[in-house]
């Protein structure tokens, strides 16, 4: 039985929420167009949460995440205000969540800071930089091209579910692509062991000839870029960029990241479980929004909701280790 809660206390609580939204919003909350919604809704998190997993297989974190999207959302809007071509200002934004992420690295396994020094400087330096690039303001108008923004909002066709036109949201595409491409970074290639093992024992693995500052410096440069691509996402879904539009994404994905780790045996961060966290956020988001409950108590829930999951695993865990 304690096994069980565990193993499996979080896939029993996001049914138990499932029912509950379901019971409470019969006729909007289990339709196709609502779970799409969702699915879009979450593609940003998706796409932050996937690398997170990256450096917290490590053992370590990226507190700077939230702020490296709103800057590259920011960098992006600017150079298409200059009339930069869209594939250059992605690429030269993508560019800076790389070198960012990066720096991190450098920061964290070659000067010795420790992540949540490093990463919490780099936050500030990122989100200044954020607000001095944009003056300050909201980037938006006229001067973003179109097809920036239609992007977002266009879609792959599904046909008709109940008589109504369904499509699998663009954004839900590419994070379903940046999920594919780090699952098989983390557990199908050499690359993704050494990280594991890392995170299982940095000393061990350093003298089993595992190049551990390396490594670390290319993960969090991993995170960096995805951080960076979940801003350009974000700022196409809306057409526009400001300086605070990722401040929501590093706590919620590494509230994903444990929630998900409360799943695997040992303890440690899988990516598929890590969806499986963003859906349990995404989804309480979704319900709670629908049920008009305050964006603060939302806050208190999740909140609450992850302290239960983690606790109960660590409780579990311990009374079976007596």
């Amino acid at each position: 039985m304690l096994t069980l809660l565990r193993r499996y206390g979080t896939l029993i609580g996001f049914a138990a929420i499932l029912l509950f939204f379901w019971i409470s919003l019969p006729e909007t909350f289990m339709t196709a167009r609502n779970w799409l919604n969702i699915s879009q809704q979450m593609s940003m998190l998706i796409v932050v949460a996937a690398g997170m997993t990256i450096v917290m297989v490590m053992g370590d974190f990226d507190l700077s995440v939230g702020s490296m999207a709103s800057l590259a959302g920011i960098v992006a809007a600017v150079l298409l205000t200059l009339d930069y071509p869209i594939w250059v200002a992605i690429s030269l934004a993508l560019l800076l969540g790389l070198a960012g992420g990066a720096i991190n690295g450098a920061l964290i396994a070659y000067v010795g800071i420790l992540p949540f020094v490093a990463t919490l400087a780099t936050l500030t330096m990122l989100s200044g930089a954020a607000f001095v690039v944009s003056g300050g303001k909201t980037i938006s108008g006229r001067a973003i091209p179109e097809e920036f923004g239609n992007f977002a909002r266009g879609g792959i066709p599904l046909g008709e579910w109940g008589g109504v036109a369904v499509s699998l949201p663009n954004l839900t595409v590419v994070a379903l692509v940046v999920v594919v491409l780090v699952w098989v970074l983390l557990e199908q290639t050499t690359f993704g062991r050494r990280l594991y093992a890392i995170g299982g024992n940095i000393e061990a693995a350093h003298l089993s000839g595992v190049a551990v500052r390396k490594l670390k410096l290319i993960a969090f440069a991993l995170t960096g870029g995805t951080a960076a691509l979940a801003g350009i996402m974000y700022a196409s879904r809306v057409a526009s960029a400001n300086p605070t539009q990722g401040s929501g994404l590093m706590l919620n994905a590494i509230a994903a990241v444990f929630l998900g780790s409360t799943l695997s045996e040992h303890g440690e961060p899988r990516l598929l479980y890590t969806i499986l966290g963003v859906l349990v956020l995404g989804v309480l988001d979704n319900g709670l929004t629908q049920l008009s409950v305050d964006s603060y108590i939302r806050q208190i829930l999740v909140g609450g909701i992850i302290i239960l999951a983690v606790s109960t695993s660590s409780l579990t865990k311990g009374l079976r280790s007596r």
